[in-house]
């Protein structure tokens, strides 16, 4: 609900709020439209990240009996590399590097596949990693997509027709009151003549 007065003061100050609001509405709409391409892309790579996973650990499976003799505790995550990065405006963070640390072991008393092993440990835990950051990433996106959508429609559908509403409402009182002014005026002068004319003629 926009509060306002019926005075001159009052209108000037609905009418550089809407003006503001009218100004800014392409602009959030494009930030908007933005955001929804960027959401879209982000599902679509979420998607082909979740499939790619998927189908690591179909193949992992069939290897179940080797895995048995793996020591899964020689690959460990030492550390992952961030950065932020502006999309759309929205600050998100972007998975740079991951730094593994790979225990030694005994080359002659560990089977011939073990460094397999640790290659394929290695990507599935980048793959993993990776995903996560991006449905971190979407998760921001949507979430700022879903205020800019708010702000439009607040814009759009309340606040700009509301302050136009409330402008012509106190343009009207102000026509009305001028109108009402002018014919009391007329009333006066035309009373003051009649009241003069009637003096004249005494």
């Amino acid at each position: 609900m926009i509060s306002f007065q019926y005075n001159k003061t009052s209108l000037q100050n609905l009418e550089k709020q809407l003006k503001v609001r009218v100004r800014a509405l392409p602009t959030i709409k494009n930030k908007e439209s933005a955001l929804r391409m960027e959401v879209k892309h982000s599902k679509e790579e979420v998607d082909k990240l979740e499939q790619y996973l998927e189908e690591q650990i179909k193949d992992y499976d069939t290897m179940a009996t080797l895995w048995n003799e793996f020591d899964p505790t020689l690959v460990t995550v030492k550390d992952v590399e961030l950065d932020i990065k502006k999309i759309a405006g929205v600050r998100v963070p972007i998975l740079k590097n991951i730094d593994f640390e790979v225990r030694t072991f005994s080359l002659f008393n560990a089977p011939k596949w073990y460094t397999d092993g640790i290659f394929l440990l290695q990507e599935l835990a980048e793959n993993g990693i990776t995903r996560e950051f991006s449905i971190l990433k979407l998760r921001l996106l949507e979430h700022a997509r879903k205020k800019t959508t708010q702000k439009v429609n607040l814009f759009e559908k309340v606040q700009i027709p509301g302050y136009q509403d409330a402008i012509l409402k106190i343009k009207r009182f102000m026509e009305d009151e001028e109108n009402l002014s002018k014919s009391s005026q007329k009333i006066m002068r035309s009373h003051l003549e009649r009241q003069q004319s009637e003096e004249e003629r005494v």
